[in-house]
């Protein structure tokens, strides 16, 4: 592997270990070049997954920017890292066990609201504004609003 500090072709795995939830392994590893450190993390990957973007644009599965985007909605929530990792590996799994080589940034986006949805409720409408791209504050009134009617539904009082 390339050191990603001189960029020096041949690094050398010091330490290999699986990942806390058993679904990577860990590898710390030395440039014999210029001394640094790094980690690096190797998955298995079922398939090639490609994105159908909605400008028509077709791009790779990018784990990392999805990880990233539902890090983004759960910053400052009481979810662990732990928890987080194991809402995207599964998210990833079942991309990739869908048996399609290419899916929908729609596809996607419905896949993180679900499981936002159960998970935390911020998280969920913060991923929402901008996933439905909410241009102002009623947008996030109304999203709240219909999100209210299906966790906690209003029950009219006998007589009423």
């Amino acid at each position: 592997m390339k050191c990603p500090f001189c960029g020096f072709d041949d690094t050398v795995v010091k330490d290999s270990r699986n990942s806390d939830d058993n679904t990577a392994i860990r590898r710390r590893r030395e440039c014999p070049e210029c001394g640094s450190r790094f980690t690096t993390f190797e998955r298995v990957q079922l398939r090639e997954l490609m994105v159908a973007k909605k400008n028509g644009e077709r791009v790779p599965f990018d784990r990392e920017k999805l990880y990233r985007s539902i890090e983004i909605a759960l910053r400052k929530r009481p979810i662990s890292q732990e928890r987080l990792d194991k809402v995207v590996n599964s998210l990833v799994r079942g991309f990739e066990s869908s048996g399609e080589s290419e899916i929908t940034t729609t596809a996607i986006g419905e896949a993180v609201m679900d499981c936002l949805s159960r998970l935390d409720r911020i998280a969920y409408i913060r991923f929402a504004s901008v996933y439905k791209d909410f241009k102002e504050v009623k947008d996030f009134e109304d999203f709240v609003k219909t999100i209210d009617a299906l966790v906690y539904p209003v029950f009219e009082k006998e007589g009423e």
